[in-house]
């Protein structure tokens, strides 16, 4: 069993028979899925909505029942990965190209549980490349203004051809190194006109759960 899968496992025990979940998306979010539907085929009863459309499809491959957004309701907890995890619960996410996503169902859960491996943790946000995701229209200006604000994009690419997320957007992957003011610079970023979100989770996490190289489950808990 690889970490990821320590992790996410650990963190599917939190779905109680009732609830409403959301589910997350990538490597990590992917062995929470799996182990979620072992569990509704044992006979859990849940509803869940997907943050993206591979995890929908997944999710129905394990017979989970996926209900219409506009008929769940606010979710007890979702489940979902991360690429940065700093020591006051902020997160880096969208490496898997859903942030816009993730970000909408985490705003709209009670809790949200983030699973990764213990690489994931780190003091400062920022040595992994924030993405951005911008709308196709006029996406050269809203690239510039990315670049006016030091962010040092780069768009990422699906072959030759520029990433597009499920929502038919452009992603622009921003290498700073270091993130001194998260908080701040996820505002600037969503002000900037072209940009839809950011992939800066600012105090959404409520627990994180990382599995360290020996196997053992460090779990956080904010306070």
């Amino acid at each position: 069993m690889n970490l990821k899968q320590i992790a996410a496992e650990r963190a599917a025990e939190y779905v109680q028979d009732g609830m409403k979940v959301g589910l997350g998306t990538g490597s990590t979010a992917y062995y929470a899925i799996c182990r979620i539907g072992e569990r509704v085929r044992e006979g859990l009863n849940i509803q869940a909505v997907a943050t993206s459309e591979a995890s929908d499809k997944l999710a129905k491959e394990w017979g989970i029942p996926i209900v219409p957004f506009d008929q769940i309701g606010r979710l007890d907890l979702t489940i979902d990965g991360a690429d940065e995890v700093d020591p006051e619960f902020n997160l880096i996410k969208g490496g898997g190209g859903a942030l816009l996503r993730e970000k909408i169902v985490a705003a709209n859960s009670d809790k949200l549980i983030i699973v990764a491996d213990g690489s994931k943790a780190v003091q400062k946000l920022g040595k992994f490349p924030l993405p951005v995701e911008v709308v196709p229209f006029a996406s050269e200006w809203t690239f510039q203004a990315l670049e006016k604000l030091g962010c040092q994009p780069e768009w990422r690419m699906d072959g030759d051809q520029r990433y597009l997320t499920d929502n038919g957007n452009l992603i622009a992957d921003c290498r700073m190194e270091a993130i001194e003011h998260a908080a701040e610079l996820n505002v600037q970023l969503n002000m900037l006109p072209g940009v839809v979100d950011n992939g800066l989770f600012i105090n959404m996490a409520d627990t994180v759960i990382l599995a360290k190289d020996d196997g053992s489950i460090d779990e956080r808990h904010r306070s």
